[in-house]
């Protein structure tokens, strides 16, 4: 077949249109709009301009409260301001791109997506005026005061975090702690459930099935508090092109900018970076994004650990209804969505972990390259979200098959010589190690052999009894106590 033959992709996607989700270009606004969708509002561009607008009117309102400033607003002319971010709609975020884009509303196409949203006030000033709202008669004498003395970073560093900080606290820890949660059950429902444990991959001293999901639920915890505590510490710049107030030093010398921009910033409700370039260091930002990664890691090893559960058959999973495991193999019922986890934790760790290096960089003062690479932050979020719902999922579906785990309990008497060889230590025994060692490595043992070396033992009659009481199913300790660790 000639190029001129084949169909096209237009060909292919006929009759869909850009915004249905089968023509989406990446699966988080496709295949996963569903699992995503949580994040809009902070990670979508509409969200950006809505946060820049925020930023922009509540600057315009401090900079009315300072004496030396000629302008002014009284409460009701504060409140009409705040509702142009706070009743944000599309049509507004529509008329942004075009002011940046086309040009609209008399202005000329931008080209900058700042100085747009400047321009979108003055026209929603006009209006606000035109109504005859009495709390701005004189919507073109404020003009001059929207970005005064600001550079685009001031207002987008701040945006930024004010879009991060909310996804991270409303979206991404809920999501986190679900897990945990599930965790939690599992591991207080079969606390005392015993299990083989595995080191280098074999057979080693038994556990608890709800021993192990306790270890990942206090793992995730301390890694969610983590995430909290970063989240809580982004800290936003304004201090103009350089980081020298030297525009607003030079308008109006006699205002302390520094506690100005510190108490701005702080009415954000972020922490305030005194010392900057025109860029923001972000290294909390980076703080953020290892945290998340820690988050990350603890799900990636609990994903890895349930697969391999799954293939030893030491955990079931609820078949669902009209579901297919496999294309040909009609038996299959295949843990996906540990798969599906395991692959969107992957891709997010590798997201974070190059915006976290990328970010903290800018050559001299400034250089614009971190500004498309933070438009992916929100990619970086849903990969995770995406990943947490799909573990949540798994564990939702997976039961513990306790018969499979006995049987191989059962089935691998060898796991109590360690408890074996202990004792005998404590009763003076220089060859306890050896002598276990001699019967059981390497070779097939049985609950017999051990019992046959137990009677040949020079010990009391008390001890052996204890030693032939062993199991496997009975050895693993306190286990089931250890589950009471768990914070609450």
């Amino acid at each position: 077949m000639t190029d001129d033959t084949e169909p096209t992709a237009d060909d292919a996607i006929t009759g869909l249109s850009r915004s249905d989700p089968l023509a989406a270009v990446s699966p988080l606004d496709g295949r996963y709009a569903g699992r995503t969708a949580a994040l809009s509002p902070y990670a979508s561009e509409a969200g950006l301009m809505r946060a820049r607008t925020r930023v922009e009117v509540e600057y315009l309102i401090a900079l009315g409260e300072l004496d030396a400033t000629p302008i002014g607003f009284d409460e009701a002319a504060a409140a009409a301001l705040r509702e142009v971010y706070e009743e944000f709609s599309a049509e507004d975020a529509r008329l942004i791109k075009r002011l940046e884009t086309e040009g609209a509303a008399g202005y000329d196409a931008t080209n900058h997506d700042v100085k747009a949203v400047e321009y979108f006030l003055r026209v929603r000033l006009a209006e606000i005026a035109d109504e005859n709202d009495p709390s701005i008669d004189d919507a073109e004498s404020l003009y001059p005061w929207i970005h005064f003395g600001l550079t685009s970073e001031d207002v987008n560093n701040l945006a930024h975090r004010l879009l991060l900080k909310p996804a991270v606290s409303e979206v991404i820890v809920p999501a986190v702690r679900e897990v945990r949660d599930a965790l939690v059950e599992l591991a207080q429902e079969h606390r005392d459930t015993p299990m083989l444990a595995r080191t280098h991959g074999q057979p080693a001293t038994p556990t608890t099935f709800g021993k192990e999901m306790a270890v990942y639920a206090a793992r995730l915890g301390r890694a969610l508090g983590r995430v909290v505590v970063a989240n809580g510490d982004l800290s936003g710049k304004l201090a103009g092109a350089s980081g020298t107030f030297a525009a607003h030093e030079a308008a109006y010398p006699d205002v302390d900018w520094q506690a100005f921009s510190a108490s701005f910033v702080r009415g954000l409700k972020l922490e305030h970076t005194a010392l900057a370039t025109q860029v923001n260091p972000c290294d909390d930002l980076a703080a953020l994004f290892d945290a998340l990664r820690g988050a990350n890691n603890v799900l990636l090893d609990l994903d890895l650990d349930a697969w391999l559960y799954v293939s030893d058959r030491y955990l079931g999973q609820e078949a669902v209804e009209g579901e297919t495991g496999s294309s040909t193999m009609p038996h299959k019922v295949n843990p996906i969505d540990f798969e599906n986890s395991e692959g969107n934790l992957s891709k997010a760790n590798a997201d974070l972990t190059f915006l976290a290096d990328y970010v903290t960089s800018s050559r001299l003062q400034r250089d614009l390259s971190d500004s498309t690479v933070k438009r992916n932050v929100g990619a970086a979020l849903a990969h995770c979200l995406i990943g947490y719902s799909k573990a949540a999922d798994g564990l939702a579906k997976v039961v513990p098959n306790e018969t499979v785990m006995r049987e191989e309990l059962d089935a691998t008497p060898e796991v109590i010589g360690e408890a074996v060889q202990t004792i005998l230590r404590r009763e003076g025994d220089t060859e306890a190690y050896e002598r276990v060692k001699a019967l059981s490595r390497g070779r097939s043992v049985t609950l017999d052999d051990f019992r046959e070396l137990f009677d040949e033992l020079d010990v009391d009659d008390g001890v052996r009894e204890e030693l032939k009481a062993l199991t496997p199913a009975g050895y693993t300790g306190v286990a089931d106590e250890l589950v009471d660790e768990l914070d609450e």
